[in-house]
């Protein structure tokens, strides 16, 4: 019989029958008391292929500190990740999203076949943080999230996104080889997640918004000593959670998604909140449709003045205070649930109690009654381009409607070419299309091509329409997620070159200006074209993938 507080580990290592087992774990570390302590597995994403992950492993190290200072076994194990910022705007791109469901895998697989009672997540980049989500919601077992913390601004405060402009600012010939090569080396001075309001910290928020990680996590510097203490007490916390019986399915409520959405509007967070909030809210078996995306956003004002579409970065938001301020603000105006429990062992309600006001004078947060948009930025768009929704991140810097001319192409490399060409002008609505979760596969980010338009002063005169997807980096009239996909024979494989797009926030509409007969025209004349791959990793996903408008998961079709 299983041991209730070692409910899964008990099974793997107690009993005559398991000394097969334990003869195994002790060249590993474990003494004989180690056998009849709670095992907490310790989810490391440390990797030495990007920045945001190479100092996880220091943070992973005091997860097991803290797991054995509370009277746990904390047991290391790793998992793969890969970087959006390298791979951006290449082939390799299309593995990104693929990396989520990939890394959700193994956590789940590691966790569940070694039996541990609970685990510490560690994440520090764009999928391999939702992906620590989804396992946790998984494998329901007392779990703690933890953010490898954001990197400090480069010179002159330059970030990753300054480099990508940098390019487009070359191609217009208003950045020197000299320039672009000054502005490369010196935009990433260290370890951490890329600097703005970009997709990393926006999750990151919107995991502690969710109830998923210790209080202030979200906002701490990658190398910072309050980021080596948050790590070891996760470890404690996670014992706490066993000897209480806390699990996720008591922390992931639908409220609990509610304040993540709310923290991300908030915050003018990125759009890939959107896909990842849908993605973990299926694997903790909670109904959540696009549509409650404009629910909440409706009454959710935009409050950060953050980038990329603002001017701070995260660092600057620590030196504030963080979320901490801002979330207690949310919940006083009752724009939080403040009952929805947490993995402290408190409510959300208690967690803020004892949170400070942003100091006087501060120009970062707004306040409620002086917003930079009174609803959200995240706005899902429908209409007969996108019957399934679509996501635009309007932050009011764009204006609330464009109509322009269609320039069609189909994936991002061409699209691409025909912005730093210059062929792209004033008054196109640039149509990159075959980039969904199936037509890419793996619905590619477009920060090469969004930056290029930035740096070639463009971001106010063209918008962009994708079945792709967008960076947190990425700002001006974009619409991405649209759903049906290109692939799948969506109105967005119709657009012929010359066509007349609109885009309306206002009326929440993307409309291909031709008549319904038109478009059955099209419609039967459209063939698929051959997919990308036939083998390996992206064939499988492309099989499996549901569409963005459902979080582009791969485990819906499996019953």
């Amino acid at each position: 019989m299983a041991d209730d507080k070692r409910p899964y580990s008990s099974i793997v290592v107690d009993g005559v029958e398991q000394a097969p087992s334990r003869a195994m774990l002790y060249p590993v570390g474990f003494t004989e008391a180690d056998f009849k302590k709670p095992q907490i597995g310790i989810a490391s994403t440390w990797s030495m292929v990007t920045p945001c992950n190479m100092h996880i492993n220091t943070l992973a190290d005091e997860a097991v500190k803290g797991a054995d200072d509370a009277g746990a076994k904390g047991v290391l194990f790793n998992t793969i990740t890969v970087s959006d910022g390298i791979s951006m705007g290449t082939p390799g791109m299309r593995y990104s999203l693929v990396s989520r469901e990939v890394i959700a895998d193994s956590i789940e697989t590691v966790v569940g076949a070694q039996g541990f009672d609970g685990f510490v997540a560690i994440g520090g980049c764009d999928k391999n943080m939702p992906a620590c989500g989804m396992a946790i919601a998984r494998l329901n077992r007392p779990a703690v999230f933890v953010y490898g913390g954001t990197i400090m601004p480069g010179a002159e405060r330059r970030d990753i996104v300054s480099v990508f402009e940098a390019v487009g600012g070359h191609a217009a010939g208003n950045v020197s080889d000299i320039e672009l090569k000054e502005v490369e080396s010196t935009a990433i001075p260290g370890p951490g997640s890329c600097g703005g309001m970009y997709t990393a910290n926006t999750m990151a928020s919107a995991l502690e918004a969710l109830g998923l990680s210790l209080p202030n996590s979200s906002a701490q510097n990658a190398t910072s000593e309050a980021k080596k203490q948050d790590s070891f007490r996760a470890g404690a916390a996670v014992h706490n959670l066993i000897q209480r019986g806390i699990k996720p399915s008591d922390i992931l409520s639908r409220e609990a998604f509610e304040n993540a959405i709310t923290v991300s509007i908030a915050l003018e967070g990125s759009t890939n909140a959107v896909l990842h909030l849908l993605a973990i809210a299926h694997s903790a078996g909670i109904p959540l449709e696009l549509d409650d995306f404009s629910r909440v956003g409706e009454r959710v004002p935009v409050l950060a003045d953050m980038r990329p579409a603002g001017q701070y970065a995260m660092s600057e938001l620590i030196e504030i205070g963080g979320i901490r301020p801002l979330m207690k603000m949310l919940l006083q105006e009752g724009l939080l649930h403040g009952g929805c429990m947490t993995v402290t062992g408190q409510t959300m309600a208690e967690n803020l109690a004892d949170a400070e006001d942003y100091p006087a004078g501060q120009k970062i947060i707004r306040p409620l009654d002086n917003p930079i948009k009174k609803d959200s930025h995240l706005v899902i768009l429908r209409g007969n381009l996108a019957p399934e929704g679509a996501v635009a991140k309007i932050t009011g810097h764009e204006g609330l409607e464009f109509t322009g001319t269609a320039k069609c192409f189909h994936g991002e490399e061409a699209g691409m070419a025909a912005i730093m060409d210059g062929t792209v002008d004033k008054g196109d609505v640039v149509v990159i299309r075959y980039e969904g979760p199936r037509g890419g596969p793996g619905m590619r980010e477009m920060l090469s091509p969004t930056s290029a338009i930035n740096g070639r002063g463009l971001s106010e005169h063209v918008a962009m329409v994708t079945d792709g997807r967008f960076s947190g980096g990425s700002h001006g009239f974009v619409i991405g997620h649209v759903t049906p996909e290109a692939y799948e024979g969506g109105p967005i494989a119709l657009i012929q070159d010359g066509d007349s797009v609109t885009v309306n926030a206002e009326t929440k509409e993307l409309t291909l200006n031709i008549s319904d007969d038109e478009m059955q025209t099209r419609k039967a004349a459209w063939q698929r074209p051959e997919p990308y791959t036939t083998t390996g990793t992206l064939a499988k996903y492309a099989k499996l993938v549901t569409s963005a408008s459902e979080g582009a998961v791969t485990d819906k079709y499996l019953t």
